[in-house]
């Protein structure tokens, strides 16, 4: 069973709901969104702006507002919400030093009015930076990207019912088991084609001896494996060239493996940046391991849950 409330003005609206609702998460750069459509009638009146709030088998699920209405001529609306990751599409410049990526999260949301939660320590102060002209998503996320590099530690930016959470993934694991029994279809990929390295490359000008450092970290097995992929980037004075290239290759020189699950039982507590125990058998393969959720959308009936996660990661053991 579901509640949907929506507020308008200082009235609270309980639509009756058509179909199903329709909740989505992912892991970065898009904020998270509830679908549904309902009956346009004098008892469900509000415009956009409006508070949205869901929850399922008695679990806060989402709290946002209402962005877009779409109308037909049978008087059937459908209403997509976001939460208030939805403004951290909103551009901006900074300049900022010696913070990490949680501080940065706590001072945009102070300046753009949003409430935070719980927010991780990510552990590594970012010396000195400058954003122009971009948005909050990515002057987050490259404080992550950097946070990855630098700590091997994942991080995930997501909104709590109302409220900013950045937490590591690693403390992020459920016990929601998919199998044969709880998946439904399923498609499962491997690629090199994407973030996978085996050589990485950083440079630097160094402006007292006028020369150019190098540093490079490879892997020459899987050069001949694969071709030569190669990762390339700029680093700053201060910055251990030689550590981080060795950090960016054991990220990087590896196959990235995806899965996809259909219409698997639901589960509230799943969503995008949680880890998840996967054991299904494809082929000759054997996916026995824990796997990122990048991609999670739930659908609610009144009597039926079903989600569909898109994962990455995990060992494939032959």
């Amino acid at each position: 069973m579901f509640e949907l409330l929506i507020s308008a003005g200082s009235s609270i609206l309980h639509p009756a709901v058509l179909d199903d609702v329709q909740w989505v998460t992912e892991r970065k750069g898009q904020p998270g969104r509830l679908k549904f459509t309902l009956v346009q009638d004098e008892a469900a009146q509000f415009e956009e702006g409006g508070a949205v709030r869901f929850r399922a088998n008695g679990a806060d699920i989402f709290f946002g507002f209402v962005f877009n209405m779409e109308q037909d001529k049978d008087g059937l609306v459908s209403v997509l919400a976001y939460d208030q990751l939805r403004y951290f599409k909103n551009k901006d410049t900074y300049a900022y030093s010696n913070k990490t990526a949680d501080e940065l999260v706590r001072m945009l949301a102070q300046d753009f009015n949003l409430r935070t939660g719980t927010l991780d320590n990510t552990g590594f102060k970012i010396a000195a930076r400058v954003e122009d002209n971009k948005t909050l998503f990515d002057i987050v996320q490259n404080a992550l990207d950097l946070t990855l590099e630098n700590r091997r530690q994942l991080f995930v930016l997501y909104d709590d019912f109302g409220k900013l959470a950045l937490r590591n993934v690693a403390d992020m694991r459920l016990d929601v088991l998919i199998d044969e029994q709880t998946a439904g279809n399923y498609q499962y990929g491997s690629s090199i084609d994407g973030d996978t390295a085996n050589r990485i490359k950083l440079v630097r000008d160094n402006g007292k001896t006028g020369k150019r450092e190098v540093y490079i970290a490879q892997d020459s097995g899987n050069i001949n494996r694969w071709g030569l992929l190669q990762h390339f980037a700029t680093i700053d004075d201060g910055v251990n060239g030689k550590a981080k290239a060795d950090a960016l290759l054991a990220l990087y020189n590896r196959k990235m493996r995806s899965l996809s699950i259909a219409d698997a039982f639901g589960d509230v507590r799943v969503r995008a940046g949680s880890s998840i125990p996967v054991r299904l058998r494809i082929g000759s393969a054997e996916v026995q391991n824990f796997m990122l959720v990048e991609r999670a959308t739930h659908k609610f009936k009144r009597d039926e849950h079903t989600m569909t996660l898109a994962l990455r990661g995990g060992d494939f053991l032959a």
